[in-house]
């Protein structure tokens, strides 16, 4: 998954309005609506794409549309899937579709994991992204005399399970269930670890895992792209934050991930191997921490 920059100062062409679909929800001044192919948000083929390209992306869909409710313009897109593999014909039209809403100014937030799914996923996510957009401009300021506010993510209050903590984690509850699969010897280890990384005119990509057996770990991986659109968030704190919730519906799972489980020194070779390509991320990489033996 490649990024075309967020761009949010860019706009786009006229979209069609919503054609008489029910929303969802509202929020926030936005209405959030369900599945739309392609073909139903650009109305017709943008300058600069092919035939070829236009016959395959006007098929393809959205999970979900964000439009502003005074004027029906589309916010973002939102598409949770796995990722496609490469060289297959999924992949193929997944780049076509790329190709076609960069050239429609069509804004995207695509989030690929193997685990999360739009029907039980996607809403809540939607919901989080705007809250965190409306936390984030009615926070803003222009005077740099003024003290950073605290972010959206780092808002402490009181968790469902008592604690204190980050209220804006979506991994909260998963973090809860790994203490209580803890407790009933069903994990080696209570602690949900994890690292995110966003690479350089790319996507974000967050890990998250926790030992379940001695020397085995369920692993799981998510990576989000922004193309004109913003969060309101680090994506790369995102990714890794979607990536426990990914971890919290495998522990659901009562053998935990069972033959899927990754041994604990190959984890490391894997961290250690992305913390060599730090030159390719933005910011570097800040978990050297977890290359330690």
């Amino acid at each position: 998954m490649t990024s075309t920059g967020t761009g949010v100062g860019s706009r786009p062409r006229e979209l069609p309005a919503t054609g008489g679909k029910t929303p969802l929800l509202t929020r926030a001044g936005h209405a959030v609506y369900g599945a739309h192919r392609l073909a139903e948000l650009v109305p017709g083929r943008p300058p600069g794409i092919t035939g070829h390209q236009w016959s395959t992306a006007s098929r393809e869909g959205y999970d979900f549309v964000v439009r502003a409710v005074d004027s029906g313009v589309p916010v973002v897109t939102v598409e949770v899937a796995p990722a496609a593999p490469a060289g297959s014909a999924a992949q193929r039209a997944e780049r076509m579709k790329t190709a076609v809403a960069a050239a429609a100014g069509l804004p995207v937030l695509r989030v690929e994991s193997a685990t999360l799914r739009p029907a039980e996923h996607g809403r809540r996510l939607v919901e989080y992204v705007l809250e965190a957009r409306a936390y984030a401009a009615a926070t803003a300021s222009t005077d740099p005399e003024e003290p950073a506010p605290v972010g959206f993510r780092e808002i402490l209050g009181r968790l469902p399970d008592g604690r204190t903590g980050h209220v804006n984690d979506l991994g909260a509850l998963a973090r809860a269930a790994a203490v209580e699969a803890y407790v009933s010897r069903r994990l080696a280890d209570p602690i949900v670890r994890g690292l995110h990384v966003r690479w350089a005119g790319g996507a974000a990509e967050g890990w998250s895992w926790v030992e379940v057996r001695p020397g085995a770990c369920l692993v799981e991986r998510v990576r989000v792209g922004e193309h004109r659109f913003s969060c309101g968030i680090d994506p790369g704190q995102l990714a890794e934050d979607l990536a426990t919730v990914a971890v919290g519906e495998r522990l659901r799972d009562p053998d935990g991930g069972g033959a899927e489980l990754v041994a604990r020194d190959v984890l490391r070779a894997d961290i250690l191997a992305l913390a060599a390509r730090r030159d390719e991320f933005v910011d570097g990489f800040a978990f050297d921490h977890l290359c330690a033996d």
